[in-house]
């Protein structure tokens, strides 16, 4: 049900003026050694998602670096590949993974029924984290130096 969040964030972007120009919306349902193409030579990735950390309300956004902790096991396939061993694997094969990559998550509420619908704390959460993309957007667009688009990836 909250699993749904990422997908509707990027669906919300897509119909938005920010998604052209340096900043490119992507929906992409894949994790581990799949993304590594998708990332390469981007100069900035923020991936929206969900997180169950079991010490916040459902609705709670988080927003962090990427490094050793992932917002949920979406990130990491069926060969237990989690998204920073993937990136690191990729910088030792020579792709040129993109440097900063933000994840901002909400904490579910429930991840295991199947509705088209988020929950209500979720649901709530969601122009807040448009507001916060438009920022993180904003930051970066003044920093590019690449022709290479931004990226927000959403999990679902």
């Amino acid at each position: 049900c909250d699993d749904a969040f990422g997908p509707i964030v990027a669906q919300r972007l897509q119909n938005t003026d920010l998604a052209c120009g340096d900043v490119e919306v992507l929906y992409a349902p894949t994790a581990g050694l799949s993304l590594l193409e998708l990332l390469e030579d981007r100069v900035a990735v923020l991936i929206v998602d969900t997180i169950l950390t079991g010490r916040a309300e459902p609705g709670t956004l988080h927003a962090f670096p990427i490094g050793d902790r992932v917002p949920t096991n979406n990130l990491i396939n069926s060969h237990e590949v989690s998204l920073p061993t993937a990136l690191s694997l990729g910088r030792q094969l020579g792709y040129a993974m993109p440097d900063d990559i933000r994840v901002l998550a909400v904490e579910a509420g429930d991840v295991t029924l199947l509705s088209e619908r988020l929950t209500a704390p979720v649901e709530s959460a969601v122009e807040p984290s448009l507001s916060a993309i438009k920022c993180w957007i904003r930051d970066k667009s003044g920093e590019l130096t690449s022709p290479e688009p931004l990226t927000i990836r959403s999990r679902g």
